[in-house]
Order: structure tokens, then C-alpha cells, then sequence
């Protein structure tokens, strides 16, 4: 495998490709660069994070960005055969994104989660096209959902000694992380966020606040494994509490909104505690927001 791609797509042969794969690259700048995000690193602080700032963040996003119209040709190359095939032949490129971006930030883990999820969408995207298919958010998490079938079985159920981290959370507490969403289709973005964040738009309370309030909703219903694994359940448990809260007193848009998102960010770092899932699960939320909503 290459240390960096060797192959360009063409503007002719693949424009619409080169769209959604800018998009994919544009949606990790949109996340790191939004700002406040309660616990994560943005522009004002590096969230309850000591090891990374938003210049591993810009990194590590040009390092991805780079890799992206790989996955959208593999899934086009794959496209006649089952989904279901389709994930173990995605592995090895996977692998080689993700080895590049621990090169690009000195091996700090800036964006394995996204790694995965844009990896997928970018593949499924390319199936898609390949097959002519109608491609909008639905269709596409349908075919992730399709190559993911039996994903969290496979790698949390079966065989769990308890090894990664995703391993003990999921046998502790059966959290499936990661894995669990994108086996979903993404359920808590196309059910979720996602609505969401078109209902304010559509409201023109800007994107800002879009975006802040789809992070919002993203961390009271995402069983987030990155809080997981630093503050227990009870730490899960109280974010999700903390931001149905500040939802339900109206979210960002509100008079004190930006103040409460600087309090909740500060009482965060204080425990510690940082949503990295939901800041992933956001990214694929204004990806999805993108695409055209045919039959809207």
C-alpha cells in the first residue's frame, strides 16, 4: 500500500464523486471549527483533551481528505458484488487512511471514528453510483447498514475477552459504539440530528446554531463510548442529562445559549469527559445535510 494515493478521479469521469468526497473533507473542518463544543477540542480550547489541539485536528483532516476518493472508487470497483462483501475488502484501505493520520498528528487519534464512518460513506456512495441508484441520506445509510450487517456480532458479541476498549464497554455495559451506528444505517443521525438540524435551518437560525443544537441532541441520546470510557455510566449518564437540558431551555439559539454551552464546556473539562462519538456522528449529520432530499 502506498504511503499516499497514486490516483486522482477526473472531473469528467467523477464529478459528482469529487463533490461528495470535498464535502466528506469539508464536514471534519466544519465540526473541529465549530465552536463552543462542550468537552471537545474547537477554536477557543482544547476541550478535556492534553494531548491535542485543532492544528493536529487541521492535520489529520488534510491527511484524511487526501484518502476519501479512494473509498468512493473501491466502492464503485465493488459495486457488483454483495454488500455484505464489501466491508472486509474496505479493510486494508481503511488501515492505510488511518496509519496516515497518526502520521499527519504524531500519533494521536484526532479522527479514527471518522475514519470509519466517512469511509463507509464514501464506499457506499460509490456503490451507489456505480449502480445508478438514487443516492440521498437514506440510501445511502441503507447501504452502510447493508455492509455492516452482522458487524457488532462479529467483533463485540462473539469471542469477547474483553481486549479493546470497545470489547469492555460493550460487555460491561452493551454499548456498541461505533460499529453499533454505522450497523444501524446511523439511525441517530437519519432519526435524530439529522431532522434536526434541516428544522433549523429551515427556521433560519443559521447553521451555528444548527449545528450546535445537533450536537446537543447527539450527546443526550448517543450512548457515546469516548465519555464511556472516561467517566463510567455515571458520566454518560449526566452529559446526556446535561445537554437534554440545555435543549429543553431552548438550545443554542436561546438567549443564554452560547453562555450555557461555555458553562457545560467548562464543567466537561472538569470531569474530564469528552463526546468525541457525537462530534463523529455530527460530521456524518452535515455530510448527509448536503445531499439532495429527493421526494422531500
Amino acid at each position: 500500500m502506498h504511503s499516499q494515493p497514486d490516483w486522482q478521479p477526473t472531473v469528467t469521469d467523477l464529478s459528482h464523486s469529487q463533490r461528495f468526497a470535498r464535502d466528506a473533507y469539508r464536514a471534519l473542518l466544519v465540526e473541529v471549527n465549530l465552536t463552543p463544543k462542550p468537552g471537545l477540542v474547537d477554536r477557543h480550547n482544547n476541550g478535556a483533551h492534553r494531548d491535542m489541539d485543532i492544528g493536529h485536528f487541521y492535520r489529520s483532516s488534510r491527511a484524511i481528505g487526501r484518502w476519501l476518493p479512494y473509498f468512493i472508487r473501491e466502492g464503485m470497483a465493488d459495486a457488483g458484488l454483495p454488500a455484505e462483501q464489501q466491508l472486509a475488502r474496505l479493510r486494508p484501505l481503511g488501515m492505510a487512511c488511518e496509519e496516515q493520520m497518526f502520521r499527519a498528528t504524531g500519533g494521536i487519534n484526532t479522527h479514527k471514528g471518522s475514519v470509519f464512518s466517512l469511509g463507509l460513506l464514501c464506499c457506499a456512495f460509490g456503490r451507489l453510483q456505480q449502480q445508478q441508484r438514487q443516492i440521498d441520506a437514506q440510501s445511502l445509510c441503507g447501504e452502510v447498514a447493508q455492509m455492516c450487517r452482522g458487524l457488532v456480532s462479529r467483533e463485540l458479541q462473539r469471542n469477547n475477552a474483553g481486549q479493546t476498549a470497545g470489547q469492555r464497554l460493550f460487555a460491561e455495559f452493551g454499548l456498541s459504539g461505533a460499529r453499533g451506528e454505522a450497523e444501524s444505517g446511523f439511525q441517530q443521525v437519519i432519526g435524530g440530528s439529522l431532522p434536526l438540524y434541516r428544522q433549523r435551518i429551515a427556521s433560519s437560525c443559521g447553521e451555528q446554531v444548527a449545528l450546535l443544537d445537533s450536537l446537543l441532541w447527539l450527546m443526550a441520546h448517543n450512548d457515546d463510548t469516548n465519555v464511556a470510557s472516561r467517566g463510567g455510566i455515571k458520566g454518560l449518564r449526566w452529559l446526556q442529562h446535561y445537554a437534554s437540558q440545555l435543549l429543553a431551555q431552548g438550545g443554542a439559539g436561546s438567549a443564554q445559549g452560547i453562555a450555557r454551552l461555555r458553562q457545560f464546556d467548562v464543567a466537561c473539562i472538569a470531569s474530564n469527559l469528552s463526546p468525541g462519538g457525537s462530534a463523529d456522528l455530527l460530521i456524518v449529520t452535515w455530510l448527509l445535510a448536503q445531499l439532495p432530499q429527493t421526494g422531500a
